[in-house]
């Protein structure tokens, strides 16, 4: 695989670089946001070494358009355009950036770019054009025909076989960026870990971790589990849960499992109305004294109904414990578990906290950090390879 850091200014000066990003995130969390701030340097780089940028991106699931030049109303849709993202990054970046929307055809498109002073282009959300989630051919090559390279820097959508992700590697010279890099050195690091592992699983599916427990198993010492998915574990056990949320059809896994000494279970709950909450202050005693030893950590999903401060102690209890254990490597993601630690004022990608926190990495996928881990082959990944 191609990284971008060694690529030679030869390499890039003069070129359109087609930069995919994930801009898949609410505009009041965007400034602060790991997956904004984890691709300036990687934009910077290129414009640095002489490169015109063309960001592509998407945002939430609009219904899409069959082309570019359609006149559909959803091509103006404020909730999923990409528009106020100019201001924001314009602001980070210190530069001008042009906004580049679908009102155009493709030959168009491409002449705005190239007779264009700006260095900078963000192009409008790839989502409202219909080849995009199908990993259509015919558009991934209408997207290369706007560039001479392509780097991926968005690990965050790099499970999903998409137009811009997957299909755009075969028609142009492809390599990964600076975010995509980190992603990769630090998630892989998880295989060979040093021990003792401690894996924090909560959040609402256990569906979605399945894969990462299975891939996990021999190489884990423990796996505490809150959120959600302890209901699963109860119900294995043949124990009511009341109102509270569960999977069903994964009930049985949680059976083949219950017996394993590595799986920690809740010893007690906060509950109201008939659902269990947050885990219990015995519970939090209980995983802080594991994470207190543990050499490498990982965690995904929350410990219970976080929004509402009476039910976040678990969950706040499990964000002090890792920030507390300054000799364990720790990888954090998926996007509610990444927000506790942005209610606790912890930002991995700023210089300070790199600081204060030198072994704490936030992942910044969600879905794709649990394939990853899972031992999945990420499309997005395969691709560059």
């Amino acid at each position: 695989m191609k990284f971008l850091k060694d690529l030679s200014k030869k390499e890039i000066a003069g070129k359109t670089c087609l930069l995919r990003i994930d801009l898949n995130i609410a505009e009041k969390e965007a400034r602060n946001s790991s997956r904004i701030l984890g691709i300036l340097p990687t934009i910077k780089f290129l414009t640095d070494n002489g490169a015109k940028v063309v960001i592509l991106s998407h945002r939430g699931r609009p219904k899409p358009v069959k082309w570019a030049n359609s006149k559909s109303k959803i091509l103006n849709s404020k909730e999923f355009s990409l528009k106020p993202f100019v201001k924001i990054l314009s602001k980070l970046l210190n530069k001008q950036i042009k906004f580049v929307d679908f009102n155009k055809n493709w030959k168009e498109i491409a002449a705005t770019i190239n007779g264009s002073k700006n260095n900078i282009f963000l192009l409008e959300n790839l989502r409202f054009l219909v080849g995009e989630e199908k990993n259509n051919p015919k558009l991934a090559k209408q997207l290369a025909n706007l560039g001479d390279m392509y780097v991926n820097d968005a690990f965050a959508v790099s499970h999903r076989a998409n137009a811009s992700v997957e299909a755009i590697t075969k028609f142009l010279p492809s390599c990964a960026g600076f975010l995509l890099e980190r992603e990769i050195k630090n998630l892989s690091a998880m295989m060979k870990p040093k021990k003792p592992l401690v894996i924090i699983l909560g959040g609402a599916k256990i569906s979605d971790k399945i894969g990462l427990i299975e891939n996990f198993i021999e190489r884990a010492d423990y796996f505490l589990i809150g959120g959600g998915i302890a209901h699963n574990f109860l119900l294995a056990q043949g124990l009511p849960i009341g109102d509270s949320i569960f999977e069903e059809k994964t009930v049985e896994f949680a059976k083949k499992i219950l017996n394993n000494k590595k799986v920690i279970l809740p010893v007690d709950y906060k509950i109201k109305n008939r659902k269990i909450l947050d885990i219990g202050p015995n519970t939090i005693s209980l995983y802080e004294n594991i994470i207190k030893k543990a050499k490498t950590i990982i965690w995904n999903g929350p410990m219970g109904y976080f929004e509402n401060p009476k039910f976040a102690k678990g969950s706040e209890g499990i964000v002090k414990a890792i920030i507390n254990n300054k000799k364990a490597f720790s990888i954090i993601g998926g996007g509610e578990t990444t927000s506790l630690l942005r209610s606790a004022q912890i930002n991995a990608d700023k210089n300070a906290d790199k600081r204060r926190y030198p072994r704490l990495f936030i992942s910044t996928g969600g879905g794709a950090m649990l394939e990853y881990l899972a031992g999945k082959k990420l499309p997005g990944i395969k691709a560059l390879e």
